[in-house]
């Protein structure tokens, strides 16, 4: 794998003044509570209604109408003799992605933290699947690791972990944790997607065996020609949102109430890795 230093790349001095010209529209609140009062207003709103709705001149509102059309935030439309103003769906997703490549959220970055020396990772094998449950099991018993409340059957997990992405980790001859992938969809389209799960047992957490399933998992999944690998955690799992974060997976959102746990309803945060190969940094709107 290449290394951090020859993947990495500054943003040109094009996107950047692109992004800059977006953000400096921004950088008036009358405007940003326009463009919010549009993007609001499904089928599109009048510049009266949005001089009514404002509080402000109409002159005042024309003028950040055009600022905002101008840079293709908006797009205004004569509907008989009433201006229209809707909002341009490329920037719903060309403002959340010029801010992620600012921020370097898009940029390559390096794979994983160095394993410990003392944990040895290696394929789940048939005699591992007794510890493997068991570990499963001590994850469930924490109340943060998993929706499940019950150690899914083997032929369960055999059936949705991809084979080639089992791993067990080993700390003096002793499965101590375990990784897996799961495909998230049959559909082809999504063939190079996985869910990922890490498990590490009583008495071994803090001692770096996460980390170091993670970095097989990632490496194998990169290898494998897998793009995307993505997980849900629960907020309260800090360690492992820790862990997710340090081998280059990102926050996509909170999931909110995505369901219940015990009796109650949970958030999830949600993140993804994606394959360095298929990052991008380049504008993905047309604005």
């Amino acid at each position: 794998m290449t290394t951090f230093e020859e993947q990495r790349r500054l943003l040109d001095p094009e996107e950047a003044a692109r992004y800059a010209h977006w953000f400096s529209c921004l950088a008036e609140p009358t405007r940003v509570r326009l463009l919010h009062a549009v993007a609001t207003s499904p089928g599109g709103i009048t510049v009266g209604e949005l001089t009514e709705l404002l509080g402000i001149g109409q002159s005042t509102c024309s003028h950040h109408v055009q600022w905002l059309a101008k840079v293709g935030f908006v797009v205004v439309q004569k509907r008989g003799t009433a201006s229209v103003v809707t909002v341009n769906e490329a920037c719903c997703v060309g403002l959340p992605h010029a801010a992620d490549a600012v921020m370097g959220m898009l940029a390559a970055r390096p794979c994983c933290p160095e394993a410990p020396p003392d944990v040895a990772v290696r394929a789940l094998r048939e005699a591992d699947w007794p510890t493997v449950l068991r570990i499963y099991g001590e994850g469930i018993a924490t109340g943060d690791a998993t929706f499940e409340t019950e150690v899914p059957a083997r032929d369960y997990l055999e059936q949705r972990w991809l084979p080639e992405h089992r791993w067990v980790a080993e700390v003096d001859g002793e499965v101590a944790g375990w990784a897996a992938a799961t495909a998230v969809s049959v559909r082809e389209c999504y063939a190079g997607v996985g869910e990922t799960s890490v498990y590490v047992g009583d008495g071994f957490r803090g001692r770096g065996v996460g980390k170091a399933l993670l970095r097989q998992q990632v490496c194998a999944a990169d290898d494998a020609g897998l793009w995307t690998l993505q997980t849900s955690i629960f907020p309260e799992n800090k360690a492992s949102l820790a862990l997710h974060r340090q081998s280059g997976f990102r926050t996509v959102g909170v999931r909110e109430r995505i369901a219940q746990h015990h009796g109650r309803w949970r958030d999830t945060v949600f993140l993804e890795r994606r394959a360095d190969d298929h990052r991008s940094t380049g504008s993905t709107s047309n604005m």
